[in-house]
């Protein structure tokens, strides 16, 4: 959600700043605009509606300088405009603003130092940019002291990169709550709120926390605190491959990254999983989760139907209730807990902000936490007691996909790990470097009858406006992401049931020739939910069945190579993903980029 890239060199920024903010596209957003400075050519801002591309077609040559910030917008304060578009500017035009996240007090701030002065925007950021220039004009202050200044009048969450037209030799940056890193290059420094913005011109990075303030020249970076007090944070190394954010020959990510799904279990198994059969999972990790009484898994999204299936592993490998909630809820209405409990955040990117309000509220009464997340040195991941990676690599599409299997798989392999941390049979028996395997074998399987999925899907969703998975056990979270992609990208109305729901009111909703879908992978329900399907074909439905090989029937759709049953989701998901992805490419969909959604969502 939004994207920030900024540079400071001697060298010429704007193709950098453009090739960043294209790196950002994945995050989702609605307008775009670049600020660019230089002691020789002056000071220039363009900003517009629309895709990238549209931006481009608007920069000429003399746009240049050598220092810049640019963002890509999803509107939360104000309509999608060029007005409301960043960067920001304050009515003198000296300062310039780009921002991640949502100012809370901003109304409350402009009516008391603000009155009289024009707003070109709708936006909480105009607000912020408005304040430094009234500092310093009116109080005369250093443009980094008002800085300071109005960064403690703030309430809210934010990712800030400031620049000063009268300045083309200083960047400002501030951090709270929204990601941010900055890039450490040779006679650079690079500012964004994802590393991928910056691989191209760096590897070597710093984390911003919360709170962190930043003053960046072409030669020296300072860290402070809000008080202005110096502070020291560690560079890493993003291992990131150029080619791993690339599409490749594919002509969608979406697609390139389904197809990555087996590569990401044989990663998982080589990562945790020797070959002696042991569970490559922290000792300290394994006592804390042994020491609770149960395990709180809170997510959103795709992430909390993993959360869903991972449910079962934990039961019923490790023994270890669980329950699993939504971040948007729990955060604020926290249920009552048990005695000893411990929390796992799932979260593909390790920024989703509801996931954070919860891990601040958890920590502040001292319960332990683990992230499991795909991105090293995130924020949920650097906060939390405990960290596993998903090793899912850069996932771009907004749809997740490789994530989601990722996320089912590393739970499973905590799950192994716990079980056999407390000796059970359950998890002895569970063969999991084997059975991961498989799994990426059958997924395989999958991915080569892709023409097979294309065909059904033209057969199906010629022009449905409403379509049902529905599932039971297991395969009922499995029936909620499915659903979930089919609706982001396609944006056919879909909804994930439990099979024996439908005939309590839902079932109303079939009409002639509406797609219902089930998975069929559980041999307690397997009859159970085939009726459940004739119920809804006696009503008109047009029904498809999903099933596991040994309860197939010669008149199923697609059958699924037969895994263990607690991971039926790895390989029962791959032809929903091709589903959703088929259908969105059949009505001419950007299927990367779905409509008014943001892949890293870090507001609440």
């Amino acid at each position: 959600m939004c994207g920030i890239v900024g540079v400071i060199s001697a060298k010429p920024v704007q193709k950098i700043l453009i090739n960043g903010l294209q790196k950002l596209e994945y995050r989702g957003y609605d307008s775009a605009g670049i600020f660019v400075n230089s002691a020789r050519n002056g000071q220039h801002v363009v900003k517009t509606v629309g895709k990238i591309a549209a931006l481009k077609a608007q920069l000429t040559p003399a746009v240049e300088g050598t220092m810049g910030i640019g963002h890509t917008r999803w509107a939360t304060n104000g309509a999608p405009t060029d007005a409301n578009a960043h960067p920001q500017y304050s009515a003198d035009e000296r300062f310039y603003l780009v921002h991640n996240g949502v100012i809370t007090n901003a109304a409350a701030l402009k009516d008391q130092y603000l009155t009289g002065v024009p707003f070109k925007s709708q936006t909480d950021t105009e607000v912020v940019v408005q304040l430094v220039a009234k500092f310093v004009a009116d109080e005369g202050l250093t443009p980094a002291a008002a800085f300071y200044k109005t960064l403690n009048l703030l309430q809210g969450s934010y990712a800030f990169v400031l620049a000063d037209a009268e300045d083309p030799n200083t960047l400002y940056a501030a951090k709270n709550k929204s990601p941010l890193l900055v890039g450490i290059g040779e006679g650079a420094y690079y500012v964004g709120s994802d590393a991928m913005a910056m691989i191209d011109q760096t590897k070597q990075f710093k984390a911003l926390q919360d709170g962190d303030v930043v003053i960046m020249h072409q030669d020296e970076l300072t860290i402070t605190d809000l008080a202005g007090d110096f502070v020291h944070r560690d560079t890493f190394t993003a291992n990131i491959d150029a080619s791993e954010i690339s599409k490749g020959t594919y002509p969608y990510y979406m697609l390139k990254e389904i197809d990555e799904q087996p590569a990401v279990m044989r990663r998982i198994v080589d990562a945790y999983l020797p070959a002696d059969g042991s569970v490559t999972v922290s000792a300290d990790l394994l006592t804390a989760l042994d020491q609770a009484d149960r395990l709180y898994i809170v997510a959103a999204g795709t992430s909390y139907h993993a959360g869903l299936v991972g449910s079962y592993l934990f039961e019923q490998v490790a023994g270890l209730p669980t329950e699993v909630h939504l971040a948007s809820e729990f955060g604020y209405h926290m249920p009552l807990l048990s005695a000893h409990p411990f929390f796992l955040l799932l979260s593909q990117s390790g920024e989703t902000a509801d996931s954070r309000e919860v891990l601040v509220n958890v920590k502040k009464q001292g319960y332990p936490v683990l992230t499991m997340t795909n991105t090293a040195g995130s924020t949920l991941s650097r906060e939390a007691d405990y960290t596993m990676l998903l090793h899912a690599g850069p996932e771009i599409a907004v749809a997740s996909t490789k994530a989601y299997t990722a996320q089912i798989a590393v739970q499973a392999v905590l799950a192994k790990a716990l079980g056999l941390h407390r000796n059970l049979t359950a998890a002895k028996a569970l063969n999991l470097r084997h059975e991961l395997s498989l799994a990426a074998a059958g997924m395989q399987t999958l991915m080569d009858e892709k023409d097979q999925i294309k065909n059904l899907v033209g057969q199906y969703f010629p022009n449905q406006a409403h379509a049902f998975y529905i599932g039971r056990g297991e395969d009922y979270p499995l029936s909620l992401e499915a659903a979930l992609k089919l609706k982001e990208v396609s944006y056919v109305h879909t909804e994930g049931f439990a099979a024996g729901e439908l005939k309590h009111g839902t079932i109303a909703l079939i009409e002639e020739d509406t797609p219902v879908l089930a998975f069929i992978t559980d041999d307690a329900t397997a009859a159970h939910t085939r009726s459940n399907l004739q119920e809804t074909e006696a009503r008109g439905a047009h029904t498809m069945t999903i099933v596991s090989e040994h309860l197939a029937q010669p008149t199923d759709n697609i059958v699924l190579p037969d895994v263990a049953p607690l991971l039926s989701a790895l390989v029962g998901i791959v032809p929903a993903q091709l589903i959703a992805y088929y259908a969105a490419l059949g009505k001419g969909l950007d299927v990367d980029k779905p409509r008014n959604l943001a892949k890293s969502v870090t507001v609440e």
